[in-house]
């Protein structure tokens, strides 16, 4: 396959082993798609899908999945700690090779038009499809969640990009669009306080928060870290909580700098990191990055020795074993 397109779409599912079958039965059955993993999390109530493929087949794959998921997830009955707008919650179409980010645009545009034709489902365009800036940012599109998405669909702003501004209560929203690689990292602390995880985000996190000043005005403060996105959770089946990142662009912000900003922040509190995890694949040089800062200078290392130093640094293998072989996306494809 010379075109290479990926996608990594989000579905509101992550405890029904029956309906993550049917949902993934339905992308390996297109020709020329492979499908790389499937995450779900019991805790998020949310499974991550990942496949590449030539650009039509993974256009098509993308349809045929959120079809079976929009049949079989009931948003009115949906709970878990991942902010989401509906049952296909976010379908995004990554350029991997010998495809530009513009071919992607057009293949989140077709798809999205598509979904919204024939499924009766609300799509909204972010990232590089987005038609307005504020759009651009996935955290913008989902404010207010499924269950303000009704209220949502009456504001003008916010009408959808493909499809009707009415609510689907079973189905909620698609987003769609057209991004970089993007590595889901969450990081591990020795406290299961929810707050604190997300007091540490907050310090991080590009975006920061909003302050109030004396004066009753509103002041923007900037977090610590460039191309983060972050949020506290906490993970029930471990007890622990997490700060959960997205690194929108490795290259300026790789894992190692976030792991140890986060620990940096944590130990403000009296607390530590205990490991972390990466949700879906991550790309080899983001772990040779990794390994070479924490090997340092040591001449004739090998490739191999600094993923493993990676792997044992950064405590990937805390919560589930870490399989360079299926985690790392050029040994997948």
């Amino acid at each position: 396959m010379n075109k290479l397109v990926e996608c990594v779409p989000n579905f509101s599912e992550g405890r029904d082993t029956k309906i993550i079958n049917s949902i993934t039965e339905s992308i390996s059955s297109v020709k020329d798609v492979k499908l790389l993993s499937v995450e779900p999390d019991k805790d998020y109530n949310r499974t991550v899908v990942t496949f590449v493929g030539e650009p039509e087949a993974v256009k098509e794959a993308a349809f045929h999945a959120t079809k079976t998921a929009v049949g079989l997830i009931d948003m009115t009955k949906h709970k878990g700690q991942h902010p989401r707008l509906g049952a296909a919650d976010v379908v995004p179409f990554i350029p991997i090779s010998g495809v530009t980010m513009t071919d992607c645009v057009i293949l989140a545009n077709q798809y999205g038009k598509r979904v919204a034709e024939e499924l009766n489902i609300p799509i909204y365009l972010y990232e590089e499809a987005a038609r307005v800036p504020e759009r651009k940012n996935l955290a913008a599109i989902r404010k207010g969640e499924y269950e303000g998405l009704a209220e949502k669909l009456k504001d003008p702003v916010w009408q959808p990009d493909y499809g009707k501004a009415e609510f689907n209560p079973k189905s909620g929203a698609t987003v769609t669009g057209a991004r970089v690689f993007l590595i889901a990292y969450n990081v591990n602390l020795t406290t299961n306080n929810k707050d604190l995880a997300h007091e540490i985000a907050l310090r991080i996190r590009e975006s920061g928060r909003t302050i109030k000043k004396e004066t009753g005005e509103s002041e923007k403060v900037p977090g610590l870290l460039k191309s983060v996105k972050a949020m506290g959770v906490y993970l029930e089946r471990f007890d622990i909580a997490q700060v959960s990142i997205n690194l929108t662009d490795f290259h300026i912000t790789p894992p190692h700098v976030a792991f140890e900003a986060v620990r940096k922040e944590a130990q403000k509190f009296g607390m530590n990191v205990t490991g972390s995890e990466i949700v879906g694949l991550i790309p080899k040089e983001a772990l040779v990055m990794a390994g070479s800062y924490y090997v340092g200078n040591m001449p004739n290392t090998k490739e191999e020795q600094y993923i493993a130093r990676a792997i044992e640094a950064l405590g990937l293998s805390q919560l589930e074993r870490f399989d360079p072989k299926k985690k790392i996306i050029e040994y997948m494809i």
